[in-house]
């Protein structure tokens, strides 16, 4: 007999995933104001290794307009103006010789529009995976009734799946909704 409650749990986990993954393309997006999470997909070479930038430096927001990164090494201050330069984070870093700061810039409109549709995307692409996730069980349920499964357990089965595949689509929803929010707040 085939457990549903584990392919349940699989399908959760993985829908649990696309939320997370969505969470943390959308702190990436710069809104404006300062969020070090903007660097998180920063990569310093540090010693021929590329390497995080929160591994390698103190990341801190002093205000909301500035993020301030200190070096553990003095030496890396180049290659994390280097790596700043180089990524699409967008800000120029300003150096005094021991500390980075970045200056977050007031955001154009049109930017603003630009950021919104990209944190869009992302949601979809969240979406499109969550309904992936369902799909893929409602295919395997279906083999499972030519197995031996009855059709009224698959029917509440799919009903089961439809309901948390709701519930992370709304999850989505809101995520999307609260970095709209601050994206467009000036």
């Amino acid at each position: 007999m085939i457990d549903v409650k584990q392919y349940f749990n699989t399908a959760e986990e993985k829908m649990s995933f696309a939320v997370k993954f969505l969470d943390d393309s959308l702190a990436q997006i710069r809104a404006g104001k300062a969020n070090p999470r903007i660097l998180d997909g920063i990569r310093v070479n540090y010693y021929g290794t590329p390497t995080a930038l929160s591994g390698v430096a103190t990341v801190t927001t002093p205000d909301a307009k500035t993020i301030t990164i200190q070096p553990w090494e003095k030496q890396l201050i180049k290659e994390i103006e280097k790596a700043i330069m180089a990524s699409d984070v967008g800000i120029t870093p300003e150096n005094n010789g021991e500390v980075i700061r970045l200056n977050m810039p007031q955001l154009t409109e049109e930017r603003r529009k630009t950021l919104v549709k990209h944190a869009r995307q992302e949601a979809e692409t969240a979406k499109v995976s969550i309904r992936n996730i369902r799909r893929d069980l409602i295919e395997l349920l279906k083999k499972a009734v030519k197995d031996g499964l009855p059709e009224d357990m698959e029917k509440d089965a799919e009903a089961e799946i439809q309901k948390r595949h709701d519930k992370y689509v709304k999850k989505v929803d809101e995520l999307l909704a609260g970095k709209e929010k601050e994206i467009m707040t000036v």
